[in-house]
Parts: C-alpha cells; structure tokens; sequence
C-alpha cells in the first residue's frame, strides 16, 4: 500500500491551490499568458516532486548535492534569479517606451500651441481688419 505522508497532502494541496490561482488570475486578466506559463511550470514541478517523493533526492545526487532539500533550494534560487532577469528586461523596455511616449506626447502638445498660437493671430487680424472698415467681422472657428 502506498503510505501518503502529511507532507506530501499539504504539498499537494498547496500545489493545486497554486494551480487555481493562476488560472483564475489569468481569467481576470491579471496576469498575462506568458507569466501564467513560467508559474504553471513551477507549480508542475513541485506537484511532480510532492507525488514522486524519490525523485528529488534521484535530482540531488545527479547534480551532486547531498542533501536533497539543499538540491530543490538551488532550483528555486535559480528560477528566481532567471524570473528577475526576465523582469527586469520588461521594465527595461517598459522605461524606454514611456520615454519615447512621454517626448511624442511633448512633440503633440508644441503643436497644438502653435495651433493656438496661428488661430490667436487670426483673431487679431480679423478684428483688427473689422476696426479698420476693411471687412465683416468673422467669428473664428473653434476645434
């Protein structure tokens, strides 16, 4: 019979409520796909490890650590440091982009006050030309 400790219950249980989470995370459109996929990955391997109680110290030894739990600790230093690197080449990107977007906004708003400045110049010039008896005074056309 296979002996199921409390352990490997909890670790299961954690396991699946991970799981849950993500997808229901991505559900709501709170986590994109291709994040969802890097935790789907972890959350398999820490089932696969919780189901299979062997296998983690089958990993150990052929890496070389002997002390399994030492072994599943380096694994997860690892996706750690691969998940930071990820991020920060996201928000690296991110910052150029908002710098990009902050100078077209910029570039925008020097033409719309050159807009305003030409159709402030009209509205001299009509009312000037209305004073002097050259011509009707036309209102200017707002946008």
């Amino acid at each position: 019979m296979l002996a199921v400790s409390r352990v490997q219950i909890v670790s299961i249980l954690v396991t699946a409520g991970l799981f849950a989470l993500v997808f229901e995370l991505v559900r709501q459109r709170r986590l994109m796909e291709r994040y969802a996929l890097l935790w789907l990955f972890s959350a398999a391997t820490l089932l696969l490890f919780a189901l299979w109680r062997d296998l983690l110290d089958l990993f150990a030894n052929a890496i070389g650590i002997f002390y399994a739990p030492s072994a599943l600790f380096a694994v997860a230093v690892g996706f750690i440091l691969a998940l930071l690197l990820h991020f920060s080449l996201v928000i690296s990107r991110l910052a150029d982009q908002g710098k990009v977007l902050a100078q077209r906004v910029a570039m925008l708003e020097h033409e719309i006050d050159q807009v305003r400045v030409a159709q402030s110049l009209e509205d001299i010039e009509r009312r000037a030309a209305a004073e002097l008896g050259r011509g009707p005074e036309r209102p200017s056309r707002q946008h």
